[in-house]
């Protein structure tokens, strides 16, 4: 064997052996995505932009429909989605100087399908939504993701959004709001 051909197979080889522990470290979803999280039912459509793969989806927390708390998505060790319920006796706007440092690049969100009043940033949004349960006459409901979340902020900032916008309808009917 000549070295240029001795070469030619090394390099051969270790291209093979490379792509083999690439394709063995592609792990993929190896969990089920539940029809309902948090006490609501969760769109696996909304939810897909911020699915990792991993080998167990789990949910922790309080469910949503108890009135107030904390529920929390997560893949393995990786916070997918995180959703904070209040309620509350006021409109609180997203937009509002006081809020501003809930996000990063806040920008109102247009026409929601409520009443009511969003925002969303690159890792959240905060929407605030009439209510009329007997004991809160509105809620806010805030939506975080992972700051590690990567790509395209652009689309991220849409994913939250749809997510928010899908989840929030879902949670004021669980804890009885009338309108």
């Amino acid at each position: 064997m000549t070295g240029k051909t001795s070469r030619r197979i090394i390099a051969s080889a270790l291209a093979c052996c490379l792509a083999l522990s690439l394709a063995a470290c592609g792990g993929g979803r190896e969990y089920t995505v539940p029809k309902e999280a948090c006490g609501i039912p969760i769109s696996e459509k909304v939810l897909d932009p911020f699915l990792v793969d991993g080998k167990e989806l789990k949910v922790l927390g309080k469910p949503l429909a108890t009135g107030e708390g904390n529920c929390a998505i997560w893949v393995d060790d990786w916070l997918v989605v995180n959703l904070l319920l209040e309620k509350v006796d006021k409109l609180y706007d997203p937009m509002d100087e006081s809020e501003e440092f809930r996000f990063k690049n806040r920008a109102k969100t247009a026409d929601l399908p409520f009443d009511g009043l969003g925002a969303v940033g690159d890792f959240n949004a905060m929407v605030s939504a009439q209510c009329a349960a007997p004991d809160a006459k509105y809620v806010i409901v805030y939506v975080e993701v992972s700051l590690k979340s990567t790509g395209d902020v652009t689309r991220r900032r849409e994913n939250i959004e749809s997510f928010a916008l899908d989840v929030v309808p879902k949670v004021k009917k669980a804890i009885g709001c009338t309108t």
